[in-house]
């Protein structure tokens, strides 16, 4: 480009101007493409069909699992109170316990026959995971109990310890029945729940002066 001498400024910059063309920005071909966007779409929605599969899974099997490790609680902690409740020098104590492994008996009979029915295997052949805690746990409150005894202080531990193993048993109740559909489960746990919040006051509130 050269400069006319006989163009004023403005003619001069109008030239160059015109001379040029923008410059378009290209286009990211991949991403635009409508082929690009219906398979993101589709493949949106499969991740969410999964995820939506994994929770409705994971809820049926959390259920199972949270059923038969409540069963086990409830067998070893009947079996603890059934150990040390001639151990115990409160008459009312001695009563209150009476009526709690009532309660836990009851529940576990009509709580292993639903298990034995829907999944078809006993609590024996629950998985070993949860046996091997259940268990763990109920060795850990034999000892605690245990050494209480040799202390001649098993009425004041035994009431905190099982006020406590009640108190364990109405959340892990209330959690099964939160995800649970079942009509029969439900009223096994609601039975169970209203016992055994009654029981607990009884033990939390026990005092050996009375």
């Amino acid at each position: 480009m050269w400069y006319n001498q006989g163009m004023d400024g403005q003619e001069y910059l109008d030239q160059i101007s015109a001379s040029v063309k923008p410059i378009k920005a290209k286009r990211n071909g991949i991403f635009s493409s409508k082929f690009f966007m219906v398979g993101m779409i589709g493949l949106i929605c499969l991740i969410i069909i999964i995820i939506l599969g994994a929770i409705l899974s994971g809820n049926k099997g959390g259920e199972k699992n949270l059923s038969y490790a409540l069963a086990l609680h409830i067998d070893n902690t009947a079996e603890v109170v059934k150990n040390y409740q001639n151990e115990i020098k409160s008459s009312n104590l001695r009563s209150s316990s009476a009526s709690l492994y009532g309660v836990l008996a009851d529940t576990s009979s009509k709580l292993t026959n639903y298990l034995t029915e829907k999944y078809g295997t006993k609590i024996k052949d629950a998985d070993q995971k949860i046996i091997e805690q259940a268990t763990l746990e109920k060795d850990g409150l034999e000892s605690e109990l245990f050494e209480a005894k040799i202390n001649g202080i098993l009425d004041r531990i035994f009431t905190h310890k099982i006020a406590y193993e009640i108190s364990v048993l109405m959340a892990e109740e209330t959690e099964i029945l939160e995800k649970t559909g079942n009509d029969d489960l439900k009223e096994i746990l609601t039975t169970s729940y209203n016992s055994l919040s009654t029981l607990y006051s009884k033990f939390n509130d026990y005092s050996e002066t009375n």
